[in-house]
């Protein structure tokens, strides 16, 4: 295989499973309601499980036990708004400090912006609307791929090379202008105010960060990928891991300031 082959090898079983799970996200996205809510309590509980299987490999029942933990908070807190996220959500960052791995206070971390976002995703597309969820994934989205491209393209030097080796300075800084480009045109599109344009860069880099704290915990485990579960890209917390980093973001701007798009 020549070295631009090798480049690209990746690129088709990534933008396969693109197509299929952005076909899935936005029929739920639509539906919205238990739709929506099951659709986030399966990936948020499949992310903890992966989560646990990295710090906890020897052990695939606690593993299973913990993704329970997270799929039964989820569902506590959203199908009963009176129960308060913060009385459930800590039982799953407990449940990784109680393990006796070196990893266990990063994963406990990992644990808890995970669950953050799973509980931010169902607010966000319930009090902010569809418009709102979707620039958040379109953030990502035209973040994720146009750091892909760039990367390989231009090359450059590494942003991260001690934690992630294959992301450049080139790919991080094209996909802040992506999410730029993106904010823009829900403003021209009358969705959101122009604050939006400043805003998207900063919940990509926070996606970004989202990657680079997923590739730390991988390195430190030795493993490659969460999991095997998604041709092209390895595990669920694999594709997600920037949409947690990006949500927390969003979640914590909201407690302070009100979104500039959606409502």
């Amino acid at each position: 295989m020549s070295a631009a082959s090798e480049r690209w090898s990746d690129l088709k079983p990534r933008v396969l499973s693109a197509l299929v799970m952005v076909a899935i996200g936005a029929v739920e996205i639509w539906l919205g309601g238990w739709w929506f809510l099951i659709l986030i309590t399966l990936l948020t509980s499949v992310m903890i499980w992966e989560l646990a299987r990295l710090t906890q490999p020897s052990m695939p029942r606690l593993a299973l036990a913990i993704a329970g933990v997270a799929a039964a908070c989820l569902m506590v807190d959203e199908g009963w708004p009176s129960v308060s996220a913060w009385l459930v959500f800590p039982l799953v960052p407990l449940a990784f400090m109680a393990t006796p791995r070196a990893q266990q206070r990063g994963a406990a971390v990992m644990a808890t912006a995970i669950m953050i976002a799973g509980h931010g995703l169902f607010v966000l597309r319930d009090e902010q609307g569809t418009a709102a969820m979707l620039w958040l994934l379109g953030v990502v989205v035209v973040s994720d791929v146009m750091g892909y491209f760039a990367g390989r393209i231009l090359g450059g030097p590494k942003f991260w090379p001690a934690i992630s080796p294959k992301k450049t300075w080139s790919g991080t800084v094209a996909g802040w202008i992506g999410a730029a480009f993106l904010g823009l045109a829900f403003v021209i599109l009358g969705y959101a105010s122009p604050w939006v344009i400043v805003l998207s860069p900063v919940v990509a880099f926070a996606g970004q960060l989202g990657d680079i704290a997923e590739s730390w915990m991988k390195r430190r485990v030795g493993a490659k990928d969460s999991s095997g579960l998604i041709p092209g890209h390895g595990g669920v917390m694999d594709r997600f891991d920037a949409l947690v980093g990006a949500m927390v973001l969003v979640m914590l701007l909201t407690q302070a300031f009100p979104l500039p798009i959606g409502g």
